[in-house]
């Protein structure tokens, strides 16, 4: 009898994790049925795109999971999921998690910002003992709407994966699989995950993460035994480090405009929803417009996904980097593909135009994105801009955290200690940084590649591989 095991990826991140890795062919070629689960509206792309045999895409039946949580004692699950994300031990750094909390205490509703001094004082319990978080988990097991049913009753799978272990939609799924007694494996799809989201929606069985670092995370601040912990790398990376996303270089130039003889200065929006970009942006285009550093250069600016989201101040700044764009010379702007669906931009459809654009940059800046690690895979000079908005989104129901204090959240304060790259707070020291990159790129080039091997583990390639190999071990 075939054994089926099911994945869910809800995210764009978790398609590229399983289907632009080695880790779905390596599932297959161990003789396994793999039923993918994903948002409603790709079934069919997704079906048309990576179809093959022993693979079946299913529909996560999200409107559905949605209708559930807000008309199903919605204020006691949202409070039971929020706690969850912020819950974790306080033997860990928890201060990515500590900001969404001030966060939530701004843009809640008036009622959850009534209720926020009572969600403080289980938070200070949760963050102290292991029997609170274990409590708090499991009283959330009856929140189990039973969507997939008939999906566990046709396949009955050995295992179930998620991409996350348990803090979107999926927590449904997990809640349905304990409930059958199927074991249950998390995969870790992001670089702060483990330090950004505490505790699980259910029993995981085992989880898989990128580095010892993420495993202390894990392990320190959730649940998990260190014997069900596994570190396998980031399969998602593997085609930086094999460099198949690569577009000729002169191809890539033509594409978006850009002038061969000048330096490519990249900057990648990120961190929108605590703070403005346009500053960053407007100080870069500025000194590239005015030739004002030690060589003549150009800036690509990548959007970020949360420009696109139904939100005006987004929105709007959005459109003022376009309009920057329009009246300054020698700037321009890339934005991220959309799958549709749920998924929105964070989609992983333009894979190449990412590693492109990374490869090909004479200095990469951002705000201690993700994006660090994967341009650091490219060797690249990389520049965190923190250049603080007066007033942040000078909203009052819009939290606003100035950039120039996030340097000690987790992965931020790891990329400062590697010394891997360098950090601007103000146009002077973005200049500075700049012209020294622009000199010397192999500055810090050596810190850098100590950098990924500490992130990622394994820059070979082979993290797909590896990882399909442990789950499929699971079994």
């Amino acid at each position: 009898m075939p054994q089926h095991i099911f994945i869910c990826a809800d995210h764009g991140l978790a398609l590229i994790y399983f289907l632009k890795s080695d880790v779905l062919s390596t599932l297959l070629e161990a003789d396994l049925e793999v039923v993918l689960l994903t948002d409603d509206a790709l079934v069919e792309g997704v079906q048309q795109r990576f179809g093959r045999d022993r693979l079946t895409i299913e529909g996560l039946r999200l409107p559905r999971a949605n209708a559930y949580a807000n008309q199903n004692a919605a204020e006691l699950q949202w409070w039971g999921n929020f706690l969850r994300r912020v819950g974790t031990s306080n033997r860990i750094n928890t201060q990515a998690m500590d900001s969404y909390v001030w966060q939530v205490s701004v843009e809640a509703g008036r009622k959850r910002r009534l209720l926020m001094p009572l969600a403080r004082a289980i938070l200070s319990l949760l963050r102290r003992s292991q029997r609170a978080r274990q409590a708090l988990v499991n009283v959330q097991k009856c929140y189990n709407p039973m969507l997939y049913a008939d999906l566990f009753d046709r396949y009955r799978p050995r295992l179930v994966v998620a991409s996350t272990y348990g803090w979107r939609q999926d927590r449904y799924l997990l809640r349905e699989a304990e409930a059958r007694g199927t074991k249950i494996a998390a995969v870790i799809v992001g670089w702060d995950n483990p330090s950004s989201y505490g505790l699980p929606a259910a029993r995981i069985d085992e989880v898989t993460c990128w580095s010892q670092i993420q495993k202390e995370e894990l392990t320190l601040g959730g649940p998990w035994p260190a014997d069900r912990v596994s570190i396998g790398g980031i399969p998602s990376y593997d085609g930086y480090f094999r460099r198949e996303w690569l577009m000729p270089r002169d191809e890539y130039f033509r594409l978006h405009g850009l002038s061969p003889e000048r330096k490519l200065l990249s900057y990648a929006a990120s961190f929108i929803s605590f703070a403005p970009n346009f500053r960053n942006v407007e100080a870069l285009a500025k000194l590239v417009a005015s030739n004002d550093l030690v060589a003549p250069t150009q800036l690509l600016i990548r959007l970020h996904p949360s420009h696109f989201m139904d939100n005006p101040l987004y929105t709007r700044e959005r459109e003022n980097i376009r309009q920057l764009a329009h009246e300054l010379p020698y700037v321009h702007v890339v934005e991220p593909v959309p799958l549709g669906g749920s998924l929105s931009y964070y989609s992983g459809e333009d894979m190449p135009e990412k590693s492109s654009m990374m490869a090909y940059s004479d200095v990469f800046l951002t705000v201690y994105s993700t994006m660090v690690v994967e341009c650091g895979i490219h060797d690249r000079p990389i520049v965190s801009v923190c250049l603080d908005t007066p007033g942040g989104w000078n909203t009052p129901q819009k939290y606003s955290l100035p950039l120039s204090q996030i340097g000690d959240w987790p992965t931020h304060s790891r990329f400062r200690a590697s010394g891997g790259g360098r950090v601007a707070l103000d146009e002077s020291q973005l200049k500075e940084a700049i012209n020294r990159y622009l000199q010397d790129p192999a500055a810090d080039l050596e810190h850098l590649r100590s950098f990924i091997r500490q992130e990622c583990t394994y820059t070979d390639g082979s993290a797909g591989k590896r990882s399909g190999e442990w789950l499929a071990s699971l079994l």
